[in-house]
């Protein structure tokens, strides 16, 4: 065997695949009865044959980032489906922020905040290459797609994430409509706000909002990304071997190289002994960040939101106001419950009708809590959404809570319930998940992390397993050029 991935998720698949198409022999070890890590749509007992995510439900980065726009999903049969509002925050009084796809749309709604809005987020939106460039590369290396054309986007980049991720943030706005719809976006960090790592993900994901792919949801559920992933692998003579969990070198086959989708402490637990003690206290002092509760729902028609532009919105951050979700997000960064919790909502069926069983839908939910809480959060994610949607409560049909200590269950990356298999702040943003020139490398030869414990940290992009899988082929296999991804 030339190369051994563990873990199946969208990292750990990419940088199978790029192996394969080198002509290399693959085999990915999953440690659940089902492929995708973060990135799986199941039945989950709630509505006969409806089907849920069971984490990532919408995609900006699966249309923006460089591996999948080479890799070439749509032309593999994945439809991106596009909401004509890619996200909405809804706000007191029956009032929203909506981010249409259209930017001028979006700019009309803001009134007198529209103008900033546009010269935030506006430019960047035009270049949506260059803004994946800035903020999704290895952190180790200059982003070659940057130059020379793509520096002035960079700077604006930088300096949003300078104004809007400190004491500056109330300067640009003068209402309160508009600093909500971006400090929606920031919470996607779980992290306290303002901050410089926060405001990094706003400036992404609002970016991307307003750009050509906006924030899509796969036709079918995120499961069929890694379907298309999984298809390609076995093409080119890979394949992927579930029930597989490795917690020893025992269980591993023999192999030139082996890359982890996992967190660093897996790789300690695995190679321990053979590890220098300075690698593994730094890869154990990795640190973890707060968590996700997740809150499934099933529901008997629309969520009836006051405002109606907000359920047509492919995505939903329900947290009120700029003060109220800065002071949820703090609460949670203290080890405390908020009391009004920031709820994240998608509900597919706003774009793609063939999740709909009957006359039934179901609505994806997430709420920020303490790291390891135990607590169910189902009457708090349900008080959230019904001050702002009255009547929710009257449309659930069913529901399922798995509490952030529980969510290691499904996905043992999310250690306590940290989706972000790590803490999200500006220095662990860079330094993921060690200070190491190479930060795929483990101290280990032949032994690589490629997770979203690495650059360019969470989200659906297979960026990780892309940049460790470069250094794979050309450290272990002297392969000097990726192969081609296209079908």
């Amino acid at each position: 065997m030339d190369v051994v991935v563990v873990g199946s998720g969208p990292n750990g698949l990419a940088a199978a695949v790029t192996c394969a198409r080198a002509g290399l022999s693959v085999r990915v070890l999953e440690a659940q009865p089902t492929v995708g890590g973060g990135s799986r749509t199941l039945e989950l007992g709630l509505a006969e044959g409806m089907v849920h995510d069971i984490c990532s439900a919408v995609h900006p980065m699966a249309w923006a980032s460089p591996f999948f726009q080479a890799f070439d999903l749509p032309s593999r049969g994945v439809e991106l489906l596009v909401p004509e509002v890619s996200y909405a925050q809804p706000l007191p009084g029956g009032r929203a922020g909506i981010a249409y796809r259209d930017l001028d749309r979006t700019v009309d709604g803001l009134g007198p905040d529209g103008a900033a809005w546009r010269s935030l987020v506006g430019s960047l939106s035009r270049n949506p290459g260059h803004a994946v460039a800035t903020a999704l590369f290895d952190k180790r290396s200059i982003p070659t797609g940057l130059l020379p054309r793509g520096v002035p986007t960079a700077a604006r980049f930088a300096l949003g994430v300078l104004e809007q991720g400190t004491g500056l943030w109330d300067r640009r706005f003068v209402g309160d409509v508009a600093p909500a719809l971006l400090t929606g976006v920031a919470a996607h960090g779980i992290a306290p706000m303002p901050s410089l790592a926060s405001a990094g993900v706003a400036m992404l994901l609002a970016s991307l909002a307003h750009s050509e792919g906006g924030w899509p949801v796969p036709r079918g559920g995120s499961g069929a990304i890694v379907t298309a992933l999984v298809a390609d692998l076995e093409a080119h003579g890979g394949q992927v071997v579930t029930d597989h969990p490795v917690r020893s070198e025992s269980d591993l086959p023999p192999a030139r190289a082996i890359i982890f989708d996992t967190t660093p402490r897996t790789v300690v637990e695995v190679f321990g002994s053979r590890l220098t003690g300075r690698a593994a206290r730094a890869l154990t002092a990795f640190p973890y960040g707060n968590a996700a509760a997740k809150v499934d729902f099933v529901l008997r028609g629309p969520v009836p939101w006051q405002h109606a532009d907000v359920g047509r919105a492919g995505t939903v951050h329900v947290g009120g106001t700029r003060a109220q979700m800065a002071a949820a997000e703090a609460a949670v960064a203290e080890g405390r419950h908020a009391e009004r919790p920031m709820v994240l909502v998608s509900d597919p069926t706003v774009v793609d009708p063939s999740r709909r069983v009957g006359d039934l839908r179901p609505l994806w939910t997430y709420a920020h809590v303490p790291a390891g809480s135990t607590v169910d959060v189902t009457e708090a994610v349900t008080a959230q959404v019904e001050r702002f949607a009255p009547g929710f409560r009257d449309v659930v049909v069913s529901s399922r809570c798995v509490p952030a200590a529980r969510m290691s269950e499904h996905n043992a990356n999310y250690v306590g319930g940290d989706i972000s298999a790590g803490a999200v702040n500006l220095w662990r943003m860079v330094a993921r998940p060690t200070a190491r020139l190479d930060p795929y490398a483990t101290g280990l030869d032949g032994v690589y992390l490629c997770s979203a414990s690495t650059p360019p940290g969470p989200g659906v992009h297979g960026l990780g397993g892309w940049y460790a899988a470069q250094r794979v082929l050309r450290r272990e296999f002297d392969v000097p050029h990726l192969p081609r991804l296209a079908p």
